[in-house]
């Protein structure tokens, strides 16, 4: 099914023996790879355990709550604004800026919606993690999301960095190497004219991510800046689940011959 799902967005075959493209490297590892170490960095609740380990708890956001059932309504004092996610998938997030917002009917729909099934993109990863749910303190202003720094490590060895702003309202993204030039790629997203600052924490971001990526051949770690410093978002090892190529077509490959050979 994955060569058809390929198929599907590429309108193409992939080199599966012998992968070029980053979007065949993807999928190679979705067929292949197996490293439990994928799976600890992975699971939302555990790797927060994982990145105190390595980098220092300064770098995570603390839970409020977690858990495999959702606790009582009379349980939950969480204090707004904050953020309820599961732990097994991408883009299960129920934010809550307002009291307002606070509705529980919708909460515990769309968390036992989240509980009763696994991430939908036939990805290894998520099949073993046991389905989750925490909270989290909102990082940010209410009326804006932060931008959401995504560093793309190769052996341990960060290559370039997305940029993505507004994400849930207008959606912009950028690249830039690591001097902080402007890159003119496009992923998901049409090319963002203007520029996106330089994070006063870049070197530190890096050095984050390439302690993190160092045990794999490719690893996307997803960081905000918070009050000048570094804060992990999550880890990301397939990135769209290889449904989105990166153009020119020419820097697909490009970025493909960055993933080291296994």
């Amino acid at each position: 099914m994955l060569l058809f799902d390929f198929l599907e967005y590429h309108h193409r075959w992939p080199r599966i023996d012998q992968p070029q493209t980053f979007c065949e490297k993807i999928l190679h590892r979705k067929l292949f790879d197996r490293d439990p170490g994928m799976v600890a960095l992975s699971d939302k609740i555990l790797a927060k355990r994982r990145v105190s380990e390595l980098l220092g708890p300064e770098w995570i956001t603390p839970s409020i709550w977690a858990g495999h059932v959702l606790t009582p309504e009379c349980e939950r004092r969480w204090p707004i604004p904050y953020v309820l996610k599961a732990s097994h998938g991408c883009g299960w997030n129920f934010f809550v800026r307002t009291q307002e917002e606070q509705v529980w009917d919708s909460i515990n729909r769309e968390a036992a919606g989240w509980l009763g099934k696994t991430w939908g993109l036939r990805e290894w990863i998520y099949t073993q993690i046991e389905p989750g749910l925490l909270v989290e303190p909102y990082i940010g202003s209410i009326n804006e999301v932060p931008a959401d720094y995504k560093l793309f490590v190769f052996g341990g060895r960060t290559r370039f960095v997305q940029v993505d702003l507004g994400r849930g309202m207008r959606h912009e993204q950028y690249f830039y190497d690591l001097d902080w030039n402007r890159l003119p790629w496009t992923f998901v997203c049409e090319y963002s004219k203007g520029e996106v600052p330089r994070p006063c924490s870049l070197e530190k971001m890096i050095w984050g991510a390439n302690r993190l990526g160092e045990a794999f051949p490719f690893v996307r770690v997803d960081l905000y800046e918070i009050d000048g410093k570094p804060r992990f978002g999550e880890c990301t090892f397939y990135p769209t689940g290889g449904r989105n190529e990166f153009k020119p077509r020419s820097v697909e490959l490009e970025i493909g011959q960055m993933w080291p050979d296994s």
